[in-house]
């Protein structure tokens, strides 16, 4: 029966982390990649099982166990001590939101839906010339001249559409409808 490559280590042989590495490398890559967040980890974990094994090399013993299953008990113990180590640590990136209202993207996708649908309900509610005007300007982002050109409605005409559409959208919406606050002067 051929010497345990484990014993081999710990008599000095140069050969046997070779040999280690190349008969038990597989077998620790894949524990450490279930185990690891990704890949880069993985690789650094795999780095770390086996410095570990050359150092505990002198406490494997074949009555206890096999050179795999003690070779994989190191792995697996490194393992869970990098997955606990890792769940202790304060992440910086992770500081802002304990200081930030928590939400997440379907908080904002929920919300941006409920404000796309009061603003469309908003917007059909206009008489159909200022809707058409803002639509050209909102959605296709022509300018004021543009959408002159494009229908053929005199330019004034158009900026009157546009200003008393947005208006009356912001008043639909309950963003208030004042005159003066969309100039931003005050009322006397």
């Amino acid at each position: 029966m051929a010497e345990a490559i484990l014993h081999r280590i710990t008599q000095g042989d140069k050969t046997a982390v070779q040999d280690c590495l190349n008969k038990y490398s597989g077998l620790v890559w894949s524990l450490a990649r279930r185990m690891s967040a990704n890949t880069d980890d993985a690789e650094d974990a795999v780095q770390e099982i086996f410095v570990d094994v050359w150092k505990n090399a002198q406490r494997f013993d074949e009555t206890q166990s096999s050179e795999t299953t003690f070779i994989a008990m190191i792995a697996r113990r490194r393992l869970i001590d990098r997955l606990r180590y890792a769940k202790r640590r304060i992440s910086t990136d992770s500081l802002e939101d304990m200081v930030s209202e928590p939400q997440n993207r379907a908080d904002e996708e929920m919300q941006t839906s409920i404000e796309a649908k009061n603003a469309a309900r908003a917007l059909h509610q206009l008489r159909p010339e200022q809707r058409q005007v803002l639509q050209l300007s909102i959605v296709q982002g022509l300018s004021h001249q543009e959408i002159s050109d494009a229908t053929g409605i005199p330019l004034g005409t158009v900026k009157t559409h546009a200003r008393r559409g947005l208006l009356q959208v912001r008043e639909f919406l309950g963003m208030g409808s004042s005159l003066e606050g969309m100039k931003g002067g005050t009322t006397a």
